[in-house]
């Protein structure tokens, strides 16, 4: 029997991608129409906001937490949280935590070691392209990271909480993206992370400039193989 998973959700869209990703790659895997056990549990992303935005990690922590716990309480065996912002409270929350997790920067890192990438550019929230997340997470498989000038960080940022959690995707957003990573290139980046977890839905690899390790279908990807691993 595979493993139960525990989705701790943020953001609609990223979540839904998670899932569906998750889901729809098992079968492969499992047999038609098999997927492991799914559960998710989310507080509303306003709820997480307040917290964000004051830098209150403690309290992103605690909220978490409360997601996790319920979910081990109805059979989850280990968690997920496709969210990479509110990672930098990881720390706070793994101690504590009733089953063990997976982390989104750390699959991201494994899988550009093993395709041999070296710096990568990072896109996502103002939060996450200048907090630690992934600068440490990647400093621990060597790859050294770049982020975008303040500018375009600020852009990226609206475009995420104007566009990209509430379901909207556009050319000119995508096109712009595309620019911001064409920077990244020619700043040395041999990938870039989609370390958003809507950006995905926006950014095509086929037209990207560079290389994308999409921080979303990777997460889920690992969650399936550990779920169907034996102890």
């Amino acid at each position: 029997m595979a493993k139960h998973v525990g989705i701790v959700a943020c953001s609609a869209e990223g979540a839904a991608l998670c899932y569906r990703t998750l889901c729809s790659q098992a079968p492969a895997a499992m047999g038609p129409h098999r997927h492991p056990e799914v559960s998710m549990h989310t507080y509303p992303l306003a709820d997480y906001m307040v917290h964000i935005r004051s830098g209150n990690w403690p309290e992103v922590a605690a909220m978490m937490l409360s997601s996790v716990r319920k979910l081990a309480d109805i059979g989850a065996e280990f968690a997920i949280c496709p969210d990479n912002t509110i990672h930098q409270a990881f720390d706070l929350v793994e101690p504590q935590s009733p089953i063990p997790w997976l982390h989104i920067a750390e699959t991201v890192g494994r899988a550009a070691a093993a395709r041999g990438f070296k710096t990568l550019g990072i896109t996502g929230t103002r939060y996450l392209m200048t907090g630690p997340v992934y600068a440490e997470a990647l400093e621990r498989f060597g790859i050294a990271c770049e982020i975008p000038d303040e500018d375009d960080r600020e852009r990226i940022d609206t475009i995420i909480f104007r566009e990209l959690v509430n379901g909207v995707f556009t050319d000119p957003s995508r096109r712009y993206l595309n620019g911001v990573i064409g920077t990244l290139e020619a700043r040395g980046c041999d990938a870039v992370v989609l370390g958003c977890t809507e950006i995905p839905l926006l950014v095509d690899p086929a037209d990207c400039p560079l290389p994308v390790l999409d921080s979303t279908r990777l997460l889920a990807g690992a969650a399936l193989r550990r779920a169907m691993q034996e102890d």
